[in-house]
């Protein structure tokens, strides 16, 4: 094969199409919003940068004839960017090569940027997904259990009000999982193409309306050493509840709780789902801590009511999960759950020698600065990402503790 110059546009594209292969859950979220930093280049958006993505409000349904307008409450998302990306030195000799050389040495720059991408959203997922199936951890080691897993996911996804029939659902699995998964289904028909692709690939295929993957970027969450206290007074609302101090060590930020009576609501209709509310704690709560945040915000009436009723006084919450215990946080989730915007980034002026190219496809952004050091006479190759995570929706997703 005839040799190659190393050019910045070549390794843009190249390493564009290896980053969206190499991602998993970053491939299956909402990725629409980069256009209200793109269309707004002239602001010069930086690293730091937050936008408030608003969600569409929510009204009630009148019955009869007269009108009733209601007040409109939109509340929105934060979505803060950061920079990063990986960097190649070249020496001049090297800047000539075969593209399958080349192909070697962007798949390997690509790894840590696609994830590094890929952590961050799993880390977002396990900080505000607050609905959990299989608290107690167990893989689903029989074919029982493993569609059993797949219904139940769908079941808590369909009663938050998940759209459904859009293919836009997804089951994010680490290693573990996705193996019992495959070893689940094993004795099921199936068609040829998928079994196929599941000998092939190792990986689950699409099913009972889900599309898995696997990474091994799944979040890791600990529960702390805490134990359960009491509600401290009747009739609390909002992000914050009052209670008894907290015994036995921390309540750890990313713990599921839930409290006895208190039912999760449809969120169209406010009729209850018949199971308890889940809350994930949003900050450490440490020893003898009296109050615990949470979210969502516990709200029993109005437009944006998400459970049948405030927990009663002296009313012990419920810590999902044992003490002290860590769990992989693999996430079912419908694609609007969560934002992920990559920004395209400005290329310096001409007229400072580096060569620069900017990359765009499917809503995935990168740019290659390519500028020669005279000293040690090398080509510095640098690649960069700008890039934001938002949990837009998080009622629209759950999380499946393994162990």
């Amino acid at each position: 094969m005839a040799n190659t110059l190393v050019t910045s546009t070549i390794v843009a594209k190249e390493g564009l199409a290896i980053l969206k292969n190499m991602l998993s859950f970053s491939k299956n979220v909402n990725r629409d919003w980069q256009d209200e930093f793109s269309s707004n280049m002239s602001r010069g958006y930086a690293p730091g940068t937050t936008i408030q993505i608003k969600r569409p409000p929510r009204y009630f349904y009148r019955a009869g004839t007269v009108a009733a307008p209601q007040t409109t409450v939109e509340t929105t998302v934060p979505l803060t960017l950061s920079a990063g990306g990986c960097d190649i030195r070249f020496s001049t000799l090297e800047r000539t090569l075969s593209l399958t050389k080349l192909e070697e040495k962007i798949r390997a720059a690509m790894a840590p940027v696609a994830n590094e991408i890929d952590r961050q959203g799993c880390q977002l997922a396990r900080f505000s997904t607050f609905n959990l199936i299989n608290a107690a951890g167990a893989l689903p080691t029989t074919q029982a259990l493993a569609i059993q897993a797949m219904t139940d996911t769908n079941a808590r996804l369909d009663n938050m009000g998940t759209p459904v029939g859009d293919g836009q659902r997804a089951f994010i699995m680490n290693p573990r999982l996705n193996g019992a998964m495959i070893q689940g289904y094993a004795g099921l028909f199936n068609s040829q193409s998928k079994v196929a692709g599941q000998y092939s690939t190792g990986y689950m295929q699409d099913s009972f309306g889900l599309s898995p993957a696997m990474t091994q970027n799944i979040d890791v969450h600990t529960n702390g050493a805490a134990t359960a206290t009491n509600v401290n007074g009747a009739g609390q609302t909002g992000s914050t509840i009052t209670v008894n101090a907290i015994t036995g060590g921390t309540l750890a930020r990313g713990t599921i709780i839930n409290w006895p009576g208190v039912f999760a609501v449809n969120p169209q209709t406010r009729t209850t789902t018949g199971e308890l509310a889940d809350f994930v704690v949003t900050a450490d709560a440490l020893l003898n801590a009296t109050s615990i945040s949470v979210s969502p915000a516990l709200t029993v009436t109005g437009a944006f009511q998400n459970v049948t009723a405030s927990p009663t006084t002296a009313a012990a919450y419920v810590i999902r999960g044992a003490a002290s215990t860590a769990y992989a946080t693999n996430v079912a989730f419908h694609k609007d759950a969560f934002t992920l915007a990559m920004v395209p980034m400005l290329a310096p002026p001409e007229n400072m020698g580096a060569l620069v190219s900017r990359q765009s496809s499917d809503g995935f952004n990168m740019k290659v600065t390519q500028y020669y050091d005279g000293a040690n006479d090398v080509c510095n190759m640098r690649i960069d990402v700008l890039f934001g995570w938002a949990a837009t929706y998080p009622e629209l997703s759950s999380k499946y503790y393994t162990v």
